[in-house]
């Protein structure tokens, strides 16, 4: 059977076609690949370490080589719930992942009070002041009105929102989960900052020191409708957040980050390995010999050759070149190495 095309390239519209169902990791809203996850030797140990001491586990490896999978496999079988993701830079900051604030949206919000505007007689004003410090570096007025920071009695907290790195330090009863994506392409700068914020467990919202009551605010966690109790202006961990850092290895990282991290680092991919991997996202037969087998095999050796190859891409390969539909002769010599290109290169 001809493998089929949807898109034919001679611009001609024809009747609207149903695409097959994607592979199973490309479905939307995204499914945990947790379920899906076989850790290596040594990382079952290694999480044990760094759940005890409550220390963050720093996970080296290849692109695609299953790095940011652990902490959904992890928050899988312990129910940690909502793994909060804060996926890494040159431009990310660490104010930025402990809390936003939204000041235009408060001044935009007072502006269309009633009996509040232009004309409005006793309208507060905002006053332009440097940049907030829980910004990433825009210009950004901060309202300073009163003696307090409050706007007319409004409250900040619904232009107050705790960025992923804060949602994870917020207070519980059970520890959260937090992943940190690519920290070696952060600046140089942000891996020490982090490791202060970690070291203490907690961190104050500027803001909310303006404020004449101090009995406390709801604030938003990242991405999610559940809030967390601040007083005093500073959130202070309760339970301290399994925290998994990844690494590419772009960046050097300081002694003192790395000692304050457990550290692992992913095993090359051997065929063992990946037919296990294969087996469990894609339901074809993956015996050494067989069309997936031999696929496994090439993509081994190129690995142990030295070419930068992603999991991801074998399995891409997999899904498009194996089946009864599946491509044939120079087509399917020209998809497999687009699928399969080395990542070392253009």
């Amino acid at each position: 059977m001809a493998w089929e095309r949807y898109y034919h390239g001679d611009g001609r519209q024809g009747p609207e076609v149903r695409l097959p169902a994607p592979p199973p990791w490309r479905t939307f809203p995204r499914a945990s690949a947790g379920d899906a996850f076989e850790p290596p030797d040594g990382l079952v140990d290694v999480v044990n370490a760094a759940l005890r001491l409550r220390r963050p586990l720093l996970i080296t490896g290849a692109p695609g080589s299953g790095k940011s999978t652990v902490i959904e496999h992890v928050a899988h079988e312990l129910r940690l719930g909502k793994v909060f993701r804060w996926h890494i830079t040159s431009q990310s900051s660490l104010p930025s992942a402990l809390y936003r604030y939204d000041a235009l949206g408060r001044i935009h919000a007072q502006r269309l009070r009633p009996g509040v505007g232009p004309g409005a007689g006793e309208a507060p004003v905002p006053v332009p002041v440097p940049v907030s410090e829980a910004s990433d570096g825009a210009a950004e007025p901060v309202d300073v009105v009163g003696d307090s920071g409050a706007m007319n009695g409004d409250s900040i907290a619904p232009f107050l929102q705790l960025g992923p790195l804060g949602s994870a330090l917020a207070p519980a009863t059970r520890p959260r989960a937090l992943l940190i994506d690519e920290i070696d392409k952060s600046d140089l700068d942000l891996p020490g900052d982090l490791l202060e914020v970690l070291e203490r467990g907690e961190f104050e919202i500027t803001e909310l020191l303006r404020e004449r009551d101090q009995s406390g605010v709801d604030v938003r966690l990242w991405e999610s409708d559940e809030t967390c109790r601040v007083e005093g202006a500073r959130v202070r961990c309760e339970e301290f957040p399994f925290i998994v850092l990844t690494s590419n290895g772009e960046q050097e990282l300081s002694a003192p980050f790395l000692r304050r991290c457990l550290r692992f680092a992913m095993p090359v991919p051997d065929v063992k390995m990946l037919q296990g991997v294969v087996r469990r996202w894609l339901d074809v037969d993956v015996a050494d010999g067989t069309p997936t087998g031999m696929l496994i095999a090439e993509f081994v050796e190129r690995v142990n050759g030295g070419e930068r190859l992603a999991v991801d891409q074998l399995l891409n390969a997999v899904h498009l070149l194996v089946g009864p539909d599946a491509p044939e002769g120079e087509q399917r010599e020209r998809l497999a190495k687009l699928l399969m290109k080395n990542l070392s290169g253009a």
